[in-house]
């Protein structure tokens, strides 16, 4: 359901591109991918975790390891929501540790599901290095948290909405703002 007031800033090409060029720099920064390990959070950040890894695939001709994380009890608001939260297991293929864990998310907004998701993955096993990869950065940080790989920078209002809908379980691939 597309709002009027709604603007898309992201078309599936554009998408597409971005996770593209995101793959290109974890595998340059990483120099390879025998050590990566992706880590997509719940729910869209597990679906670009498995693009990127495709991408990786065509690219280096390896395969790296996707993980998906559920952050629903290492929530800060928790006791401010109403509604029971449901929890998903976490299910990483591979041991953590001393890898290099590539978070993989949709937005960055205030950085609380960033750190909420570093508590999650340390109990999880000790990474060598956590790096963060986010299709939206649009900025209205509350915790000094960076990401690494960012698909675009979306200067927003604190009112804004950012919506990403991917293929998997939305009709399409899009990222729209809403006023």
């Amino acid at each position: 359901m597309i709002h009027l007031d709604m603007k898309t800033i992201l078309d599936d090409a554009a998408i597409r591109r971005a996770l593209t060029r995101i793959a290109h720099e974890i595998i340059e920064r990483n120099k390879g991918v025998s050590e990566v390990v992706l880590v997509g959070i719940r729910t869209r950040g597990i679906y670009l975790a498995k693009r990127l890894a495709e991408r990786i695939q065509t690219i280096e001709e390896q395969t790296v390891p996707v993980g998906e994380l559920d952050i629903t009890l290492y929530r800060d608001d928790l006791t401010e929501k109403i509604e029971q939260p449901e929890v998903r297991d976490s299910d990483l293929p591979v041991s953590i540790h001393g890898k290099t864990v590539v978070l993989v998310d949709d937005v960055l907004f205030t950085g609380r599901t960033v750190r909420a998701a570093m508590d999650a993955l340390i109990d999880q096993g000790r990474p060598k290095m956590i790096q963060l990869a986010v299709l939206v950065d649009r900025g209205h940080r509350e915790l000094p948290i960076r990401p690494d790989y960012v698909g675009k920078n979306v200067p927003t209002s604190h009112s804004e909405v950012v919506t990403v809908t991917v293929e998997e379980i939305d009709p399409q691939d899009r990222v729209m703002i809403r006023k």
